[in-house]
């Protein structure tokens, strides 16, 4: 049986890996992608909650006079 020649896998793969990489890079060029996207302008507008307009205090139990 003979003997697998095995030297030239080295520059084989080595091509296969650099067109590869090339082929990639060529993809990838063609997409343009945003330059660091700025907010719009968000305006936030506050809603009036029915609870802000008066004032409220809250009892705890335990600061309430005995009875």
């Amino acid at each position: 049986m003979p003997q697998l020649d095995t030297s030239t896998w080295f520059i084989t793969i080595l091509s296969m890996m650099i067109s590869l990489f090339a082929l990639i890079q060529l993809k990838l060029h063609k997409y343009t992608y945003p330059a660091n996207p700025t907010p719009a302008g968000l305006k936030s507008t506050k809603q009036p909650t029915p609870w802000e307009s008066k004032w409220t205090k809250i009892y705890s139990p335990l600061s309430l006079p005995p009875q």
